[in-house]
């Protein structure tokens, strides 16, 4: 057989850039994701207590990790949800019958 030519077959592991099974085990307990920390972002009044509450409690987010964060994230999107809800439902003033929006040309 030629010797420049490499024999077709299986590829080991180490040469596929796959590491070997023990090393595998060392990579996954290596993992250390880094400590929370806040974003540090600037949250603004809008004016609604409890849309101001549901905006704060986004800040619980800021000492937990990563994958805490879904739990806040749904419980702020339901507040956030409630209160549009409760704005729906509010009576709105009298609409005006009879006046066309705009003027016929």
């Amino acid at each position: 057989m030629n010797e420049s030519v490499p024999e077709s077959g299986p590829v080991p592991e180490a040469e596929a850039g796959v590491p070997p099974e023990d090393a595998r085990d060392v990579i996954e307990l290596s993992y250390d994701p880094a400590a929370p920390a806040p974003l540090d972002v600037e949250r603004v009044t809008t004016g609604s207590a409890e849309v101001d509450a549901q905006l704060d409690r986004l800040g619980d987010a800021d000492h937990l990790a990563t994958d805490g964060h879904l739990e806040v994230y749904e419980d702020v999107h339901r507040g956030l949800r409630d209160a549009l809800t409760e704005l729906d439902a509010r009576p709105g003033p009298p609409v005006p019958t009879g006046h066309p929006t705009t003027a016929p040309q």
